[in-house]
């Protein structure tokens, strides 16, 4: 599903984010990046979903060389990864309804396929009955469900999120990363950058550590901080 082969990022002559990174992830598996502030978690999101091309090295996802890829096959590569962030990025008065179909709308699928795939996603993270509502109605732990529905309503094999609970009280975050467990046991591959400590531990899924732009850990049931 993803494979990364001595990638380096550098942004300007001296600053390089990411430094000789190796990383392979499997179809289903659930995958934590953690590290603090300024390892290059963010870099290594933004590289997966080509908002980001390495300086060196290769990148693949799904199959695909992002590095060759040409910018029309963009479109139709990011179909096939869902991308959630910290802030949401809703549009705060349309309807969940709407902000979930608008990415089906954007590529031209049918409003019958729309009133199919739509009302199923909801379901899947437990909105059906806020389809209704304005995003900006709702509160931070239902607007970040919205954004896993409208990351997931194109039906991509990858679900990446970067820092999804960064915004969120302990017990909402919890819940929200219930849907992603529960969308990772559907079959979907899941890589989530994060700085919950407590998520991350009571999870106990495969934790790779960055610092200063390297890998150094890459464990299977891992916890937060590596156990002495």
């Amino acid at each position: 599903m993803i494979e990364l082969a001595n990638v380096h990022k550098r942004y300007g002559r001296y600053e390089e984010a990411l430094s000789g990174v190796d990383l392979h992830v499997d179809p289903g598996e659930f995958v934590f990046i953690v590290g603090p502030s300024g390892a290059g978690k963010t870099t290594l999101i933004r590289l997966l979903y080509r908002e980001e091309l390495p300086t060196s090295g290769t990148v693949r996802v799904a199959g695909k060389d992002l590095s060759r890829m040409r910018p029309r096959e963009v479109p139709y590569f990011r179909r096939q990864v869902g991308v959630v962030f910290q802030d949401f990025k809703l549009l705060p008065e349309r309807t969940v309804w709407d902000n979930v179909a608008f990415a089906l709308v954007v590529t031209e699928v049918s409003p019958k396929e729309i009133r199919r795939r739509v009302p199923a996603v909801l379901e899947l993270v437990g909105l059906r009955d806020r389809a209704r509502m304005k995003a900006q109605e709702l509160s931070g732990g239902e607007q970040q469900r919205v954004a896993i529905a409208r990351a997931l309503v194109h039906g991509p094999p990858l679900l990446i999120a970067d820092e999804p609970t960064g915004n969120l009280d302990p017990t909402t975050a919890w819940e929200v990363v219930q849907v992603l467990v529960d969308v990772n046991h559907r079959g979907t591959t899941v890589v989530v950058a994060s700085h919950a400590k407590a998520l991350v531990d009571a999870l106990r899924r495969r934790v790779v550590e960055l610092a200063a732009g390297r890998v150094v850990r890459d464990e299977v049931r891992g916890l937060y901080v590596h156990e002495a």
